[in-house]
């Protein structure tokens, strides 16, 4: 079951801050043992928590200490490899973003094109073709064209085909 969204604020209640934080420790410590099984990948985790003289360490002090120290062993070029800051995370989110309204905008040009030519197709353009801009007009050819060249690859796959569907015809009687 979805639990409902929360607000990312300091929790004022000290007991029920502790709480909710030991409950988040537990789950936190229970997706990376589930992450190191499932993808068969090394995982250590380190939490510190507020008032603790020591922090919480998973899975053993001496296996993260091993793995911590395997990872500053590797050269430079590995360790930074597939690193990435909190700065990064967002200029990569950034930049999917754009591709993704890039995307859309040019999904709803297509079909906004595509409208225009179902309109221009039916007469229901004021004026005709003579009244298009030369970008309309533009964008019209490249959509006919397209769609010409769909036509024309479906023909081609159709009749790549009829061979065979004519060896199965045959064979059926």
């Amino acid at each position: 079951m979805a639990r409902k969204k929360i607000s990312l604020q300091r929790i004022a209640n000290n007991s029920n801050r502790r709480a909710t934080f030991r409950k988040r420790r537990k789950g936190l410590i229970k997706k990376t043992s589930e992450l190191a099984t499932l993808c068969d990948v090394d995982a250590c985790l380190v939490i510190y928590g507020e008032g603790d003289s020591q922090p919480e360490v998973w899975p053993s002090v001496p296996q993260a200490t091993a793995l911590l120290d395997h990872f500053k062993s590797l050269p430079d070029m590995e360790q930074y490899k597939k690193m990435m800051n909190q700065e990064d995370f967002v200029r990569q989110s950034i930049a999917k973003l754009w591709g993704q309204v890039n995307k859309a905008r040019y999904e709803n040009n297509e079909r906004a094109t595509a409208l225009f030519l179902h309109d221009a197709i039916s007469g229901r353009l004021p004026g005709g073709l003579a009244g298009l801009t030369v970008e309309q007009l533009s964008s019209l050819d490249w959509i006919v064209k397209t769609r010409i060249q769909a036509v024309n690859d479906r023909l081609r796959q159709l009749n790549a085909q009829a061979p065979l569907v004519r060896l199965r015809s045959i064979l059926l009687c």
